[in-house]
């Protein structure tokens, strides 16, 4: 197993142990746990896949003969953080394997790291501003019919929980922590000098983040939530915006700008 790999799993069970004291099961619903099920196959394996693709595309098919260019879940999930998804909505995967030295249509190797570690975040924010999208689609045909169905709700609670999901997900995975991909992505901005210091004490970084997921829980999901405003303001604003626009162009009620 590598430092990467076992920093992953060190990290993935602070936030596990963590999310065990968040979580209400009395709140337990079969149909939200459809729906996180769904999400967490289709959010996690995007991701993963994302970075296998970039990877490929910048000439590095490690990932892709090992079948990680896939959005087949069974190639991706880890259990420990699919657990973790289910309970908090945030969870990992297992990490895709890159060679940085065959990535030969990269600028450099700390260029194709940064472009192939940033492909997961953003293949979640693509997917979160297509989820919005879907929802106010529900909104305002729930707002044209005037009729309140099952199948319309549980379609709703889908597309707001894919999107919360993947913002979510996405931010998480953008924190410049390593093992997150969010450490690659500030490593490309760093002088080489400094990186190879960083990259020295990688694994105490990840642990040290541990210990503060662990200890300050509650201070971490407040962080994540400044995080998240402007992200959600970036992806709702103009969205809602032209929704609203036509709903009140025919008459309906128009929807509220965020959820």
């Amino acid at each position: 197993m590598s430092d990467r790999q076992l920093g992953t799993q060190r990290v993935g069970f602070a936030v596990a142990v963590a999310a065990f004291s968040f979580f209400d099961f009395r709140d337990f619903d079969i149909v939200g746990l459809l729906i996180r099920i769904f999400v967490m196959c289709l959010s996690l394996s995007l991701h993963e896949c994302a970075h296998s693709w970039i990877a490929l595309r910048l000439g590095d098919d490690t990932s892709a003969l090992m079948g990680r260019l896939s959005l087949n879940p069974a190639r991706h999930l880890d259990p420990l953080g699919a657990l973790t998804f289910l309970l908090i909505g945030v969870g990992w995967a297992k990490p895709v394997p890159v060679n940085p030295t065959r990535m030969t249509k990269a600028k450099s190797m700390k260029h194709g790291m940064m472009l192939t570690s940033l492909a997961g975040p953003v293949s979640n924010l693509l997917l979160a501003v297509v989820s919005w999208t879907l929802f106010c689609v529900i909104w305002t045909i729930l707002s044209a019919v005037g009729v309140v169905s099952n199948l319309m709700l549980t379609l709703s609670r889908l597309f707001l929980t894919l999107y919360s999901a993947n913002v979510l997900l996405a931010v998480f995975n953008l924190l410049p922590v390593p093992p997150l991909d969010g450490s690659r992505v500030f490593g490309f901005l760093l002088p080489d000098r400094y990186l190879d210091t960083v990259m020295r004490y990688e694994r105490y970084i990840g642990m040290a983040f541990l210990v503060f997921v662990f200890v300050f829980r509650n201070a971490f999901t407040t962080l994540l939530s400044w995080i998240l405003v402007p992200f959600n303001y970036a992806i709702q604003y103009p969205i809602t915006l032209l929704f609203r626009a036509i709903q009140s162009a025919l008459g309906y009620v128009p929807m509220p700008f965020f959820m």
